[in-house]
C-alpha cells in the first residue's frame, strides 16, 4: 500500500521497531519540513514526536516546501508567510525547549532521547531569478525569521520524462545556466546567505548543470540537498545499476572538487528514488536501509570529505519509507567504524557550523 490514512503509516511503521543506536549522541537534523495539507499533518507536535523518539536530536533546520504561503502576490511575495508562520512554530518550539530539565536540549532521561528538538534555522523560498530584485525580499526574509534567517532553497529538478515530476517550483530545464538566477545565487553570497540545491543527479555536472553554477558563483556557499538528488523511477530505474549509478558519481565527482559546496547526506528514501519500501507490507529495518543507501552515502562522504558532509533526514517525506529511529540507525551504522570526533562532526558540528545555529545571529 503507497497511501495510507496517518493512524495507518504510523501501525505500518510501528511493525519494525529498534532501539536507538549510540542514543547519548547529539545530533543536529538540518534538513525537516512542516506543513498542514488536508492529507498530511507535520507540525510541531509531530516533529517533536519523531526527534523525540530515540535519538538526542537537540536542534533542527526547517527547509522550504510551499507551505504557509500568503494568499495574495507573487510567489515570492506569497512565500514571506512560510518564513512568518515557521518563525513561530520555532520560537514555540524554543519555549517548550526552555522548560527541559537540560537546559533547552531536552530532559534525556538516562535513555539519549530529547523531548524534541528545538527548529534554530530556516531556508526559505525567494525566486532567484529576481536577480538584484532579490535583495528586498531577502531583507523581509530576515526581518521575520527572528534571528533564525540562513539561506534560500529555489529547486531545481526537471526531467523529460513524464514518469519523474519536476520540483514544486516548476523550473525550465536550464535553470542553473540563467544570468538572472546566477546573479541572484551571488546576492546570496553576498548577503551572508546559503544557496540551497535540489535538482536530479542528471543536472548535476556540466556548464548548465550545478557546477556551472558553483564555479561562477565562487562568493556563495551551496548546499547539496539528497546526495545530489539520484533518481530512481521512470527511465532512471537502473540507477542502482552500474550504468545509473555510474553516471550519478560522475556528477558527484564533478561538484565535489569545487571548495564552496557541501552535502547533505540522506533524503533518497523518497519514492522517487526507486527504493519501493513505501510499498511494502512492512518498513525495513535500520541494517536493510543502511545496506541499500550504501553506494551513494559512501561515494558522497570519499569525494567530499568528512568536513563538508552532514547527514539529514528530510522528514516527512522519508517517513513514508521508515521511522526516524531507523533512519538515524542506519545513518550511525554507516559510519560505526569512524572515530567519534569524525561522527560528531557528520551528525552535529558541521551542520551547526554551516547553518550558524550557535551563533544566534
Amino acid at each position: 500500500m503507497s497511501r495510507r490514512d496517518p493512524r495507518q503509516h504510523q501501525d505500518w511503521l510501528d511493525q519494525v521497531v529498534e532501539p536507538a543506536i549510540d542514543p547519548e549522541r547529539p545530533l543536529c537534523d538540518p534538513h525537516h519540513h512542516l506543513w498542514q495539507r488536508p492529507d498530511s499533518v507535520y507540525m510541531l507536535d509531530e516533529l517533536r514526536a519523531d526527534t523525540g523518539s530515540g535519538h538526542r536530536v537537540t536542534s533542527t533546520v526547517f527547509v522550504e516546501c510551499a507551505a504557509f504561503y500568503r494568499d495574495e502576490g507573487t510567489p515570492s511575495e506569497r512565500a514571506l508567510g512560510e518564513t512568518e508562520a515557521v518563525a513561530a512554530v520555532a520560537a514555540e518550539s524554543e519555549s517548550v525547549g526552555d522548560s527541559d530539565d537540560d537546559g533547552g536540549s531536552g530532559d534525556t532521561g538516562g535513555t539519549g532521547a530529547t523531548d524534541g528538538a528545538v527548529v534554530r534555522g530556516i531556508v526559505g523560498f525567494v525566486d532567484l531569478t529576481l536577480g538584484d530584485a532579490a535583495r528586498p525580499l531577502l531583507e523581509q526574509h530576515l526581518a521575520l525569521a527572528g534571528g533564525r534567517f540562513r539561506g534560500i532553497r529555489h529547486a531545481a529538478g526537471w526531467d523529460a520524462s513524464p514518469e519523474v515530476a519536476n520540483s514544486h517550483t516548476d523550473p525550465p530545464r536550464d535553470l542553473y545556466a540563467r544570468p538572472d538566477f546566477r546573479r541572484g545565487a551571488a546576492l546570496l553570497g553576498e548577503m551572508g546567505l546559503l544557496c540551497e540545491t535540489w535538482q536530479y543527479h542528471t543536472q548535476l555536472a556540466g556548464e548548465e548543470g550545478l557546477e556551472g553554477l558553483v564555479r561562477a558563483t565562487p562568493g556563495t556557499t551551496f548546499v547539496l540537498d539528497h546526495c545530489g538528488g539520484p533518481i530512481g523511477i521512470g527511465p532512471y530505474a537502473a540507477t542502482r545499476t552500474t550504468s545509473e549509478l555510474d553516471r550519478w558519481r560522475r556528477g558527484i565527482d564533478a561538484v565535489a572538487p569545487l571548495p564552496n559546496v557541501v552535502c547533505k547526506l540522506g533524503g533518497i528514501l523518497m519514492p522517487r528514488n526507486g527504493f519501493g519500501f513505501h510499498l511494502r507490507d512492512a518498513p525495513p529495518g535500520s541494517e536493510e536501509i543502511s545496506d541499500s543507501i550504501a553506494p551513494w552515502i559512501e561515494h558522497c562522504l570519499g569525494r567530499f570529505g568528512a568536513e563538508r558532509c552532514l547527514f539529514e533526514s528530510n522528514f516527512p517525506v522519508d517517513r513514508l519509507s521508515c521511522s526516524y529511529v531507523m533512519l538515524w540507525n542506519a545513518f550511525k551504522r554507516l559510519i560505526a567504524d569512524l572515530d567519534d570526533d569524525t561522527k560528531d562532526l557528520l551528525l552535529r558540528r558541521n551542520a551547526e557550523r554551516i547553518y550558524r545555529l550557535a551563533d544566534g545571529s
